[in-house]
């Protein structure tokens, strides 16, 4: 096969059919690299591939050790963006248009950034889906699949990607791709070329499919081996007519069975199974799972992806739009996934599901589908981000009301979970991402408010410390704030999160020619050492969850959990993290213009009045080491200050 890219003949040798795939050769004799003992240990960074970086940094990367090394992809002089001088550069509208499109990261760029990431505390990559799209679409974020079997050749080779997956094992860095069974990219099109919808389960003809996108369907709609490999889909068992449901776009995204069989948007929904679809069953899971009936499709994108773990030594999946699929579908997909991986001696291979719809949902899928977390459910970023903000409850362990950021994990048994540890290693937290499904805003969370930068290490202090698997989205760890969003004919579009870290046209904060691979940034220095903390201290990651309350005076009985007042929240939420009989304190400060010193209220059995706490860690330069003794008060307690919009941890 051979691709062109950028006038650039490229030579691919790709499997055409799943039947070339020799699954026995693939694993022979081969050392797969294994699975952490539990996920709750790990720290997630998600990528976007074509956002990340192109390898041609001008002093953007770095050997392991931190010492810059020339480049082998070319010198491209980028210079390191300064805010002072490069912010809003760029003429904004042509610096907008060039992020809806193509912008040049790969992955040759991204593994030449891994020492960037190890420094940074990552364990885990998870990375936006590499697989081909079709043909001249500017489908630069992955999720319009033409090929299963074949990475995009903006990104590079299937070579390429092995190499970088054994260069991050080498580094002791797991890989997670984001991958999809729900859909492919715009393949084919409907007769006439006609944009159809969704019209009580109608099956529209289809024209054929195409040889590259805006193609109006030229080649034949049916099995063709030796179709033209740029064009239609593939692998070829893909291209039958039973592949797909046909029932045009999804209009009502709450309908059912309407958001499990229609298109979303113009990729084209892949029939998966056989399922019930009386809307009075929809929630009745266990039902639909039994009384499910795998297709040929769906049984060989099991093949593909069981194929991808074989080549590349995978660690995880990131499954995209769970809700969009037939749960008996997810159960199917999991079990063949995970019986695979085990095979390969991967005993933890951990697929998380993005499931909105709200927690107990998610709870629910989990629990019937062999998922083993969670992500996108929408009350959780919305807690984390606006509690640190001050316009959230934290939550109130006194009610049953579920409020607050820490009730998420405290009322585990309103989602039937019998034990407070249950979210700790099935939810994975992030308050940043790609997309900001179920949220109007779309903005990152320095984008909203003049201040909100200077809250970052209060809210990554608590997606690093609290209970669940913490994942940061690219471009975090640099402040990038998401641009200005909320001006002109093209607010609220998911480009504005999808800024360059490389630079090129699309820079982060409006600027070109930039990069923003700084490891002197505050933030990322924050969360280097956060999570070199969080390594130390098992408690910090396994640990039961408690928060707790405070007080301004110290006086029995004036201890309370911090609540809105008017509206706001400007205040101390403090939280201990306890197992083993080792307790960790940790305390955030929503209010980012002055420090704050309150009494806060720790375990009396771990820290008897007249024990000693030490700060382990503070935001603020010269507390960190400081000694305070325990309390006889509210049981036992300590007096400590928390910097304005900082983040502490005593123990």
């Amino acid at each position: 096969m051979k691709a062109v890219i950028k006038g650039e003949v490229i030579e691919r040798a790709v499997e055409r059919s799943l039947r070339e795939i020799d699954f026995a050769k693939l694993v022979a004799g081969k050392r797969f690299y294994p699975s952490p003992a539990t996920w709750e240990d790990e720290v997630l960074y998600f990528l976007f591939l074509d956002r990340f970086s192109d390898g041609r940094e001008f002093g953007g990367f770095s050997d392991n050790e931190g010492n810059p090394v020339t480049g082998p992809l070319g010198e491209r002089n980028t210079p390191l963006f300064v805010q002072e001088r490069d912010a809003g550069s760029a003429e904004r509208q042509v610096w907008f248009e060039a992020g809806r499109d193509w912008c040049g990261g790969s992955i040759a760029g991204m593994k030449e950034k891994l020492g960037y990431l190890k420094r940074l505390g990552i364990s885990a990559v998870w990375i936006s889906p590499v697989f081909r799209q079709v043909t001249d679409s500017c489908d630069y974020h992955g999720y319009g699949i033409q090929n299963f079997l074949d990475v995009d050749p903006h990104f590079g080779t299937r070579e390429e990607l092995k190499d970088f997956v054994e260069a991050a094992h080498a580094l002791g860095i797991r890989v997670i791709f984001d991958i999809i069974i729900n859909h492919a990219g715009d393949v084919f099109a409907y007769e006439g070329n006609l944009q159809r919808v969704y019209e009580n389960g109608r099956e529209w003809p289809v024209q054929g499919y195409r040889s590259r996108s805006g193609d109006p369907g030229s080649l034949p709609f049916g099995v063709d081996e030796d179709m033209d490999f740029e064009g239609a889909v593939w692998p070829v068992e893909l291209q039958h007519e039973r592949t797909w449901t046909r029932h045009g776009e999804i209009r009502n995204w709450d309908g059912f069975p309407e958001f499990l069989d229609g298109d979303f948007c113009t990729l084209k929904d892949v029939n998966l199974g056989e399922g019930l679809k009386d809307p009075c069953l929809a929630w009745d899971l266990q039902r639909r799972i039994r009384e499910f009936s795998p297709s040929q499709a769906l049984k060989d994108l099991s093949a593909v992806y069981q194929f991808w773990i074989a080549y590349a030594d995978i660690d995880g999946y990131r499954l995209d739009t769970v809700k969009h699929m037939e749960p008996g579908a997810v159960r199917y997909f999991t079990t063949a996934v995970h019986e695979f991986a085990e095979s390969l001696g991967k005993e933890n291979f951990y697929i998380i599901g993005e499931i909105t719809g709200g927690r107990g949902y998610a709870a629910s899928i989990l629990d019937n589908t062999g998922l083993d977390a969670a992500l996108g459910i929408n009350d959780i970023p919305d807690k984390l981000e606006f509690m640190i903000k001050g316009w959230r409850s934290p939550g109130n362990p006194d009610t049953e009301d579920q409020e607050g950021y820490f009730d998420l994990f405290r009322n585990s048994l309103l989602d039937n979970k019998y034990t407070r540890q249950w979210y700790g290693s099935h939810i994975v937290t992030m308050f940043d991402d790609h997309d900001q499904v179920g949220v109007k805003h779309k903005f990152r969370f320095v984008g909203d408010a003049p201040q909100s930068e200077l809250l970052l290490p209060a809210v990554l202090g608590v997606n690093l410390a609290t209970a669940g698997i913490p994942c940061i989205y690219y471009g975090t760890e640099q402040a990038f704030d998401g641009a200005d969003c909320r001006r002109g004919d093209d607010a609220y579009s998911d480009v504005f999160l999808r800024e360059c870290m490389f630079g090129g046209r699309f820079g982060s904060r409006q600027s070109t020619e930039r990069h923003f691979f700084n490891e002197e940034h505050p933030v990322y220095r924050f969360i280097s050492d956060v999570t070199a903390l969080r390594r130390q201290r098992i408690e910090l990651r396994r640990g039961r969850q408690y928060m707790r309350q405070v007080s301004a005076t110290g006086n029995d009985g004036d201890f309370y959990y911090p609540q809105l007042i008017d509206g706001t929240m400007h205040w101390i939420v403090a939280w201990s993290r306890i197992f083993a009989g080792r307790e960790s304190l940790c305390a955030v400060n929503t209010d980012a213009a002055q420090p704050l010193s309150v009494y806060i209220v720790v375990d009396s059995t771990i820290h008897p009045p007249g024990s000693i706490l030490r700060c382990l860690y503070s935001s603020a330069e010269g507390q960190q080491h400081d000694d305070v003794a325990v309390e006889a008060r509210q049981g036992s307690s300590v007096r400590i200050t928390v910097p304005a919009a900082g983040f502490v941890v005593y123990a």
